[in-house]
């Protein structure tokens, strides 16, 4: 499993009429901690990028519970559980302190810069075996 934390503070840009943050605005917090994960884990997305590589969003799922607002901190926890391969499934919680304000999934593909798919390089698969035993 790989798993990684992002804290983001809630701008006034993010909110509505009433502080509370809008609901497309989660979509790029998880943007951030997915770059973040992949980063921690020695894949920043801009070296994937210029080796020709691109993760485009196949499928994304957001279920929103509590709202945040305006000055927030929140907690984005982004997890890969199952090892990647062509294609990649983050799980996310995002909290305010105790509080679980959304979840959410995104699944991914690898594609070349045509946009075609294409398997994952060789280095991130044989550190991808070395995180994921199963």
């Amino acid at each position: 499993m790989l798993e990684s934390r992002t804290t983001i503070r809630v701008r006034y840009a993010e909110t509505d009429a009433m502080a509370i943050v809008y609901h497309g605005s989660y979509l790029p917090w998880l943007e951030v901690a997915r770059t973040q994960l992949l980063r921690d884990y020695g894949y920043p997305y801009r070296d994937l990028e210029q080796a020709g590589y691109r993760l485009p969003v196949l499928d994304l799922s957001v279920s929103y519970r509590r709202p945040a607002v305006y000055d927030d901190d929140v907690e984005i926890h982004a997890v890969i559980r199952d090892r990647p391969g062509i294609r990649i499934k983050i799980d996310y919680e995002i909290r305010r302190g105790e509080d679980l304000l959304a979840t959410a999934q995104t699944t991914h593909a690898f594609v070349d810069a045509k946009g075609q798919p294409t398997r994952p390089p060789a280095d991130f698969m044989a550190a991808m075996r070395a995180y994921f035993t199963a």
